[in-house]
């Protein structure tokens, strides 16, 4: 909340501006991705302020970062005809569906089948 009102005074001006407030309990953590690092919030006070047109989120606590790897772009696997051929036979799916697995596990033809049979409980 903000210093200096009480829960009660804030809710009251809030609504008289048409905003309304509402506090999100039991919030474990919060993280924050960004292209070259992850910002993590854990224990945070979490609120969300409604408008008409738009909800602003207020996240409240101790913060740490991280610096991300770069991690290999699915643009930049290629993936061969045969490969989605053997994939799609070997988990018992559509073509498309084994091309998706194969984009996912960056080309890895093990972890695409092993996916896939999972999602269908093979």
């Amino acid at each position: 909340m903000l210093p200096g009102f009480s829960p009660r005074e804030l809710k009251r001006a809030l609504k008289r501006m048409g905003l309304e407030l509402e506090e999100v309990g039991n919030v474990v953590k919060v993280e924050i991705y960004l292209e070259d690092k992850k910002i993590t919030i854990d224990k945070p006070q979490v609120v969300f302020i409604k408008s008409r047109e738009q909800t602003i989120v207020q996240v409240v606590g101790s913060m740490r970062e991280e610096k991300l790897e770069a991690a290999p772009k699915v643009a930049e696997v290629k993936i061969s005809e045969d490969d989605v051929e053997f994939v799609a036979s070997q988990a018992g799916v559509s073509r498309e569906e084994a091309r998706r697995a194969l984009l996912e596990s960056r080309g890895d033809i093990a972890e695409a089948i092993l996916k896939l049979r999972e999602k269908r409980g093979v």
